[in-house]
């Protein structure tokens, strides 16, 4: 700002020595008009009229950027977010309405994720409205560093009390004011650093809708996405042509999944909180991933992971949890484009797979111990994008998680929850975004939700949403 107000002192001292040279001229001009010949007078208006001109030119140049320095100066001067180190902050969000009918009895009615047996109901929610703040540090080890947070307010959700008497992710909040994501960078021209809480990176791509928003769309239907602690180092290599390859690894504090016994027999409640089934195991976490990159917003990416992280359950029982995982972007043509991801593993409930478990339990009626079985698991995900234009955009998309259900029929628990005895979720959905401008989108959002139990009849449920909502 003190740089721009000494250019706009310049131009001012300029402009009145312009003008003081005009007057100057002019006297000249009138005191030597009667003394010259008709020749030389006729060049002299000729040079006088050309002088003005110029000289006009130069002061309307000199004032267009008087006026823009001026301007610059009053955005400077307007109050701006400022964080303590002075860096640059930036405040973004999406204030998000949506309004839900739902046919049949969901587990959350404004984000439902699961059909159980019931009735159906309708309502409106704006708790899925987004905030988020972005912010620009210093140069750091000849890196660029910056940072990113995003809040929203579903915590202390209904879906905190479905699943009563268990911990895990959907136990964690306690007020409505919920953290979602977080990041922290170091990037250099090819290498970044970072921590973060995000999902899998493994699982990079995330279906679209405007009215699945506070919880992923297709979550708990093949799409792998909790927030996790994460730290990480992400390699870019580049190949022939356009091309480059990605290689990512991190370590990774897993959350334990919503259906979780938190308290054993010789535990005390205090003792259980205390630390979830893998940070129990005092073992992190790993996690890896290697893509395969085009350049440009249709280019595709061919992309595999790999996840191991060893658990203790409260129970007092040791087991692995782990994935391999491939997925894919595929521009089909200008207006196409087809995504998918795929995962096989064991004890995913921490992830966002694995029927909300990592584990089936049940106890001896007469020695009153514990048996668990880690629950294999498969699923995955599909969409198809087609754009329309730049405002209007269509979705469809399936997914689907799967525990096999030989593991799981011993344990099942008659007269148990939904979430004890589910085996197989999945969720078909479609919807039609139309964005008017950059700041606005609306969207119509079809589900249907067919959640299958390892033992009697499958619940299913429509669910019919409407968002709308403001960028800033």
């Amino acid at each position: 700002m003190t740089r721009t107000q000494t250019q706009l002192e310049q131009s001012q001292h300029q402009l009145d020595e312009m003008r003081q040279q005009l007057t100057a001229l002019q006297r000249e001009i009138a005191n030597s008009g009667s003394s010259t010949s008709p020749l030389s007078s006729t060049r002299t208006q000729e040079a006088s009229s050309a002088a003005p001109v110029n000289t006009a030119e130069a002061i309307e140049d000199i004032q267009e950027r008087q006026a823009m320095q001026a301007s610059q100066i009053a955005t400077h001067e307007q109050t701006k977010v400022e964080s303590e180190s002075k860096f640059p902050v930036k405040i973004t969000g999406l204030l998000l309405l949506n309004t839900f009918v739902n046919t049949s009895a969901v587990d959350v009615a404004a984000t439902p994720t699961l059909a159980i047996p019931g009735g159906g109901s309708t309502g409106a929610s704006v708790r899925q409205t987004v905030l988020g703040f972005d912010a620009r540090g210093p140069q750091l080890f000849g890196a660029r560093s910056y940072a990113d947070l995003r809040v929203d307010f579903d915590g202390n959700s209904q879906s905190d009390s479905q699943v009563a008497g268990y911990s895990g992710y959907y136990g964690t909040s306690s007020m409505i004011l919920r953290l979602r994501t977080a990041h922290a960078f170091l990037e250099w021209d090819r290498t970044k650093a970072y921590f973060s809480l995000d999902r899998p990176i493994f699982s990079p791509d995330v279906p679209t809708s405007l009215t699945a928003v506070s919880v992923p769309p297709l979550a708990w239907s093949g799409n792998l996405w909790t927030w996790n602690p994460q730290a990480g180092v992400t390699q870019n290599l580049r190949l022939a042509g356009s091309r480059s390859l990605q290689l990512e690894a991190a370590l990774v504090d897993v959350s334990d999944a919503p259906l979780t016994p938190s308290i054993s027999p010789s535990m005390t409640e205090s003792q259980a909180s205390i630390a979830n089934s893998a940070e129990q195991s005092r073992w992190p976490g790993v996690e890896t991933h290697i893509a395969l990159l085009g350049s440009g917003e249709q280019a595709s990416s061919f992309g595999a992971g790999g996840y191991f992280a060893p658990h203790r359950s409260a129970l007092g029982h040791s087991f692995d949890s782990w994935a391999g995982t491939l997925d894919s972007r595929l521009a089909l043509s200008t207006h196409f484009e087809l995504t998918a991801s795929a995962y096989r593993g064991m004890a995913l409930g921490g992830l966002g797979g694995g029927a909300y478990k990592d584990f089936a339990y049940r106890a001896d009626p007469e020695s009153g111990v514990y048996y668990i079985r880690p629950l294999d698991d498969v699923g995955g995900w599909m969409q198809l994008k087609e754009k329309f234009s730049e405002q209007i955009q269509m979705n469809q998309a399936f997914g689907l998680d799967n525990v096999f259900a030989g593991e799981l029929r011993r344990y099942a628990v008659p007269g148990g929850s939904m979430y004890m005895n589910l085996a197989r979720n999945r969720t078909y959905t479609s919807n039609i975004i139309y964005s008017p401008s950059a700041y606005l989108l609306f969207s119509l959002e079809y589900r249907h939700l067919t959640s299958s139990p390892v033992t009697g009849l499958p619940a299913d449920s429509n669910v019919i949403g409407l968002g709308a909502g403001y960028k800033f």
